[in-house]
Parts: structure tokens; C-alpha cells; sequence
């Protein structure tokens, strides 16, 4: 699937782009569904124990399926790609099925109508972005339950068309697609064939990415990150391959279940650090939950040696200057206490955050060679503000990582390594 509707620098661009979600369900809540008309409803036309139609629902998936119908008819040749309207009517009628679909007896039922070999088909064929969303809206629905999203899971064509929806350039349909995914991953019995499913499709890494370093969209980078960190937490291998830049079926260590395949060929090597990185400036200001999360992803990347030579330079000032931001915000916070307040300084979650940071920034200082402090300090990464920023937020915590980063500074720069024993004589010898 093509990018050309993403460019985030293309604002002028009709094409849809990463940044904003004015049509998606965090936005507007779907309007309630349809009973199944009350006590005239015929005796068994009840869904389990609900009070949703058979008939109706029956009905309504008929009808989504005339709709892609008339729309691949309706489509000249040289408009193949081109995005139409969907209905107001049947947008209503199908968003009334995604809300029906939390229900878990729903759930069930759409599963023994097949309901996803239809979903399927009707995203296959769909040249609507508002009409795929919610078709992948309704599965994510139907995975929150355990039987049905072993079905789901079961399902071999659906599993690669929804990785590769992960290269659509609407952004409502990657954050449905997103939540479905994590829904699946996070479910023990099914978790492992969709991470060889990801392993296999070398796609979804570049895709993520993608999103990752271009996205200003909260919503969705918050949603990403979760996926990504869920995966590399689940598979160690899995994100050693990705750190290597290389397909997700490439080079598994010895003893992996996977190591006696044969490796696939390499693909040009995608900076993973970067991109997350990017990501976590983007979503400092506006998400702490969502900043944590790529902070633990990370974290989790210093975990292996492919992870810690893939953090760069740049990686290292901007921790710093993260926990810069965080003391600010701190700050900030104990002056807009009243006198006399009891009321705890700072949030809890940029707490969490800064700890976060610390443990990450101490693993990568106590492993940092003179060579790379040296091109750290020509680069202007570390300077007198920021090294002072280091010190007093690990030195309480991590005083033998921050001790170790002074004995290396002090061989690159005395003057600057002086300076912080002068402002932290407790690190004095």
C-alpha cells in the first residue's frame, strides 16, 4: 500500500494525512443500536440474552455487502484508488454493529455467522476509509473476547490483510487496526502465531516506524507505542531482528524455536531508536501515559547489545533534556501550590516517568566508552547544563553509573568534569 496520502509535510494535500482524527470513535461516540422491536419481536430472533435482532443484523451485513458491491461497479478504471463517501444512512446502520459488538454474546453470534470472512471481504473490496475503520472497529470488538478471537486469530487471510492495513494512509483505520492488534497480542493463546505472523511480514516493521517519526497524532502514537512495546516484551528475538534492520524472520539466536529456519534476506536497516524517539518528543507535552510507554520501549532496547549500539548520540541529549522538561514541570508545579498546601508536588505519572528516564540513562552511562563521551561533548550534548541535569537526577539512585560517567569525562574534558565535582562534592574520591 501506497504512502502518498501521509506526507506531514504536505499540508495542503486532500489526501488524508497522520495528523488529526476528525472522524475517529475517540472523537464521536457511535450511536446506540437498535433493539430488536421490543415485544413484537419474533419468539428466538433475540441475540443470546440480548435484546438485539437476528433479523436486523442479518440484514445489515447483507446491506454492507451490497455497498462494496455497488462501489466496485460504480468505479471507472483509472479511479481504482480513489476514496468515495460512505452513506450517511449505512454509516449510521453499521456503526449501530461496532457498538453491538462489544456485547459478548453479539460477539459469538457474528462469529458463528461467519461475520469475519465477511468483514474481510468487505475491506478487501471497501473504497471507503470510513467504511474500513469500522468494519476493523467491529473485529477489534469481537477479539476482546477469548473464543472469538481465537477465531479471529484462526484466520490466515485476514491476519495478512490487517498487517497490511498497517501501511493505510488513513489514520481512524491505523488506530482500529492498532487496537485490534494489541487486542490479539495481549491474549495469551493467541499472542505467539500473531508475532510469527509479524515476524514473517517484514512490512509492519517500516510501517510502524513510519508512523513512529512522521505521526503528530496522539491518539494514534500512543496506540502504536503500545503495540510495539507489547511485542518486543513478548518476543526478545522478534526485536533484536527489527534493531538489526533486518526482515521479522531473520537470524534468531541459537536455541530460539525459530533458529533452524533459513534466514531471510536483509532488508536496508531502519533506525528504530530514532523513530521512537521521535515519537516521545512528539507526545511529551500532550500524553505522560503515552510518553511512558516509549520510554519503556527504550528501556527495553538497552536490554540486548544490538539495542544499546543502536542508540545514537542524539539519543542521549534528548533523555537529558527530557528530564530537563520533567524537572521544569516539577518546578511548576510546587509554585502553583498554595502555602501551606498538603497536597503532593508533582503528578504522579511524570514521577513514574522520571524514574523511568533515570534507570534508562544510568544502563546507557555506565556502558558509555571515552570515544563516544568525547563526540558527545563536541556535539554539544553534553555541556555544563545538561551534564549538571544528568548528575543530580541519578546521583541519588545511581551513584555508581554516575560516578563512572564522571571518571570518563573527567579523561575527555577536566574543566567540565571539574565543574560538576565543584557543584557535587559528595562524588569527590
Amino acid at each position: 500500500m501506497e504512502r502518498s496520502g501521509v506526507d506531514p509535510g504536505d499540508s495542503g494535500s486532500s489526501s488524508p494525512s497522520l495528523d488529526g482524527l476528525p472522524g475517529s470513535p475517540g472523537m464521536h461516540r457511535n450511536p446506540s443500536p437498535p433493539p430488536s422491536e421490543g415485544e413484537e419481536s419474533a419468539e428466538g430472533d433475540a441475540i443470546g440474552n440480548t435484546v438485539y435482532s437476528k433479523h436486523w443484523l442479518f440484514s445489515t451485513l447483507t446491506r454492507l455487502i451490497q455497498v462494496v458491491s455497488d462501489q466496485e461497479g460504480g468505479s471507472g478504471a483509472g479511479d481504482s484508488e480513489a476514496q468515495l463517501d460512505l452513506d450517511e444512512e449505512v454509516e449510521s446502520e453499521i456503526c449501530k454493529v461496532w457498538d453491538m459488538s462489544m456485547d459478548q454474546d453479539v460477539a459469538r453470534f457474528l462469529q458463528e455467522f461467519k461475520a469475519a470472512d465477511i468483514l474481510l471481504g468487505v475491506i478487501g473490496k471497501s473504497k471507503s476509509s470510513r467504511l474500513t475503520e469500522i468494519c476493523v472497529g467491529v473485529l477489534g470488538n469481537i477479539a476482546c473476547f477469548p473464543e472469538t478471537c481465537q477465531s479471529i486469530s484462526g484466520n490466515e487471510d485476514l491476519g495478512e490483510v490487517l498487517l497490511l492495513l498497517l501501511g493505510d494512509s488513513d489514520p481512524p483505520t491505523l488506530l482500529e487496526t492498532s487496537r485490534l492488534l494489541l487486542t490479539c497480542l495481549s491474549q495469551p493463546s493467541v499472542a505467539p502465531c500473531w508475532v510469527e505472523r509479524i515476524r514473517q511480514q517484514k512490512s509492519v516493521c517500516e510501517n510502524l516506524c513510519f508512523v513512529m517519526s512522521s505521526s503528530t497524532n496522539v491518539d494514534l502514537l500512543v496506540k502504536v507505542g503500545e503495540v510495539v512495546d507489547k511485542l518486543f516484551d513478548l518476543d526478545e528475538e522478534l526485536m533484536r531482528s527489527w534493531i538489526r534492520g533486518a526482515r521479522g524472520s531473520a537470524a534468531p539466536s541459537p536455541g530460539h524455536p525459530t533458529a533452524d529456519r533459513e534466514p531471510a534476506n536483509d532488508t536496508p536497516a531502519l533506525d528504530i531508536a530514532p523513530c521512537v524517539l521521535e515519537a516521545a518528543k512528539q507526545l511529551r507535552s500532550d500524553s505522560p501515559d503515552g510518553l511512558e510507554v516509549y520510554m519503556h520501549i527504550l528501556q527495553l532496547l538497552t536490554t540486548v547489545d544490538e539495542g544499546i549500539q543502536a542508540i545514537d548520540l542524539p539519543l542521549i541529549g534528548s533523555l537529558i533534556r527530557v528530564l530537563q522538561y520533567l524537572g521544569e514541570c516539577q518546578q511548576r508545579e510546587t509554585e502553583r501550590r498554595e502555602p501551606g498546601s498538603e497536597e503532593e508536588a508533582g503528578d504522579n505519572h511524570l514521577k513514574i516517568l522520571k524514574d523511568t528516564c533515570c534507570e534508562f540513562l544510568a544502563n546507557i552511562l555506565t556502558e558509555l566508552p571515552k570515544d563516544t563521551v568525547s563526540e558527545l561533548v563536541q556535539r554539544g550534548y553534553l555541556s555544563e547544563e545538561t551534564c549538571s541535569t544528568a548528575v543530580q537526577s541519578l546521583l541519588s539512585l545511581y551513584s555508581t553509573a554516575t560516578r563512572h560517567f564522571l571518571a570518563v569525562l573527567s579523561e575527555v574534558d577536566e574543566k567540565l568534569a571539574e565543574g560538576l565535582l565543584k557543584d557535587f562534592p559528595s562524588l569527590r574520591p
